[in-house]
């Protein structure tokens, strides 16, 4: 959850790098909200808001975590016995 302390929460308001997992969840809840506060609370945009975050969510995977995970791979050997590799 979003619930950092009054001094973190200050630092990310006056435009200050989120530092911990949970500051970052902060200052994606705050854009989050921000959207839904001018957009409007309803259904529509509320699945934008999911949909959205799910796309950067999978394109980070696929754009980052991904190729980190193949040089793993490369590195210490394969776990999957089967799969087109196989």
């Amino acid at each position: 959850m979003p619930y950092i302390n009054d001094a973190s929460r200050d630092r990310l308001s006056r435009g200050g790098r989120p530092g911990t997992p949970g500051e970052l969840n902060y200052a994606i809840t705050l854009l989050v909200d921000a959207f839904l506060r001018d957009r409007g609370f309803c259904y529509e945009n509320i699945n934008a808001v999911t949909g959205a975050l799910e796309c950067a969510k999978l394109e980070l995977y696929r754009r980052l975590a991904a190729p980190y995970e193949d040089t793993k791979i490369e590195a210490n050997g394969d776990v999957y016995n089967a799969g087109p590799q196989a």
